[in-house]
């Protein structure tokens, strides 16, 4: 395996893991995408977060008064409402602070004279186990278990009553593929994702949306699961569309909304884009509950949207269960902490070659399970749980999800937190 079980590795391979994942981001989008700072190849910290050129956020409120003081720009079509995506004109004005990027020209220019926040860069943001900057693993082969045969999933909880059934979740990830042999996830329903490439072999991303089914549906075995197609290039999409995704998928009736992504902000801002959606239209949907990924960069930074205070954001423990796993992100703004180090569950069938070090260019034959590590895998626990709950209590999934989170605080772990484990629906009823 490639952590031990605190889900460490060494530094010199992070650090090289982490410049193969930024490039896999910027051959992806090429100069549609900034990476601030430019010389992040250079910084100890690495980069602060990826933002969309030529493009900022702007609430409605505030349009007018940013295109006047821009001398121009251009709105996007589409939208929630609330929020604009603005095209930047050519030319900064002639003033603006100095900055290699015409895009932060304009920002800082507005923070000059509006106040820091009121224009934002258009961040990216992508799903945590893979396109993060981040120690977390590539999915890693699975022998077939001797016994049982096939593998089954781990954690796993093949009975009891707090079983999901009734309850709805919408996973926002990269799309589904259907696993034949795991049929633990028989019923669940999603958009086709497009995991092969030219070469008929697994692209890096794919299978994500799968695994957390997997995972989702091994602790609440009867939770109806519909997993969205949004996170198609390079596991990554932009803040105005996601917010914009986060709306539609409003449409299905969700009561949990489950993200395995995110990102950090310029100055650690909330994405404005998702600020708009949860303070218009999350809010407004009585008992909703959205369960967020922490992030995979072992960093207290604010990771969005785990780090808003209506989300419920969720870190990784070790494979030990008690202390965080090291890729984890950590701070009072996660609420809970769950297994993610070395998960078992259903992913694709066929050759996958990796492209992070010390194992970029080794092939690995999947045959419809893997092993994977990340908060990724640590957000749909805890949404099975919480899902697990209601299907015993009647609760909503926000009342649920408190209640979690109170019972999570009375077994705490040193230095960690409060954490929920595989069983803790009916442990958390008394």
């Amino acid at each position: 395996m490639a952590q031990d079980g605190n889900g460490t590795g060494g530094s010199q391979t992070n650090e090289r893991k982490y410049v193969a994942q930024i490039r896999l981001i910027l051959e992806a989008f090429g100069r549609e995408v900034e990476v601030h700072p430019a010389d992040w190849e250079k910084q100890p910290d690495g980069v602060d977060y990826l933002c969309r050129a030529g493009t900022v956020l702007v609430r409605d409120e505030d349009l007018t008064r940013v295109v006047e003081l821009f001398g121009g720009g251009t709105p996007a079509e589409g939208g929630i409402g609330g929020v604009t995506r603005l095209q930047l004109p050519d030319k900064p004005p002639p003033d603006a602070p100095e900055d290699p990027s015409i895009t932060l020209r304009f920002i800082k220019y507005a923070d000059l004279r509006l106040g820091r926040g009121v224009v934002t860069p258009e961040h990216l943001f992508y799903v945590c186990p893979s396109v993060s900057p981040c120690p977390a693993t590539e999915p890693e082969e699975v022998p077939p278990g001797i016994p049982p045969d096939p593998v089954l999933p781990t954690p796993f909880l093949s009975a009891g009553a707090a079983d999901g059934r009734g309850v709805k979740v919408v996973v926002l990830d990269v799309g589904w593929s259907d696993a034949p042999g795991a049929y633990w996830l028989n019923g669940v329903t999603g958009d086709p994702e497009n995991a092969f490439d030219g070469a008929g072999r697994i692209r890096p991303y794919a299978g994500h949306g799968t695994f957390i089914a997997g995972v989702m549906r091994a602790i609440a075995r009867n939770v109806e699961i519909v997993v969205k197609s949004y996170f198609t290039a390079a596991g990554a999409m932009w803040e105005f569309d996601l917010a914009q995704a986060l709306d539609e998928v409003l449409d299905l009736a969700p009561d949990i909304i489950s993200l395995s992504a995110g990102t950090r902000t310029r100055f650690d801002l909330p994405a404005l884009g998702l600020d708009v959606f949860i303070q218009t239209r999350l809010n407004r949907v009585n008992g909703l509950a959205l369960v967020a990924a922490a992030g995979n960069e072992g960093t207290r930074d604010y990771f969005w949207p785990a780090a808003f205070p209506e989300a419920v954001g969720v870190g990784a423990l070790a494979v030990n269960g008690r202390d965080r796993a090291s890729f984890s992100n950590f701070g009072g703004w996660v609420d809970v902490y769950a297994p993610g180090v070395d998960l078992v569950n259903a992913y694709l069938t066929g050759t996958y070659e990796c492209t992070e070090p010390p194992n970029a260019g080794q092939l690995r034959d999947f045959t419809g399970m893997a092993r994977w590590s990340g908060t990724s895998f640590a957000t749909p626990l805890v949404a099975a749980l919480i899902a697990g709950r209601m299907s015993v209590t009647g609760e909503n999934a926000k009342q649920a999800a408190d209640a979690l989170l109170a019972f999570a605080m009375t077994q705490p772990e040193p230095g960690v937190g409060g954490v929920l484990r595989a069983g803790d629906a009916l442990a958390s009823l008394g």
